[in-house]
C-alpha cells in the first residue's frame, strides 16, 4: 500500500532559508531536507521510547540541539 502524503504549511521566509542551506547540499529539495529532519528527531525519540526512558523523552543537551536547529531556521 502506497504511503498517501499530507501538506504542511510553514513560512515562506523559513522555506527560502532551507532553500540556502540545501544548496549544494545533496538535497533535492526543502520538503527532503524536512521529511530529514523530521524522521531524525521522531528516530531519536523513537529510541529513547524503546530504551524505557518515559519520564524525559529528551535530555537537556537533546533539547539545547533541537532549540537550536529551530532557531537556525527561524522558528525560535
Amino acid at each position: 500500500m502506497k504511503e498517501t502524503k499530507v501538506t504542511v504549511k510553514i513560512p515562506r521566509p523559513l522555506y527560502r532559508k532551507i532553500q540556502l542551506v540545501i544548496d549544494n547540499s545533496g538535497f533535492n529539495s526543502p520538503t527532503d531536507f524536512i521529511v530529514f529532519v523530521l524522521r531524525d528527531l521522531i528516530g531519536e525519540w523513537d529510541a529513547n521510547q524503546k530504551s524505557g526512558q518515559e519520564e524525559e523523552v529528551f535530555s537537556a543537551d537533546e533539547i539545547r540541539a533541537v532549540k537550536e536547529k529551530l532557531r537556525n531556521l527561524g522558528y525560535l
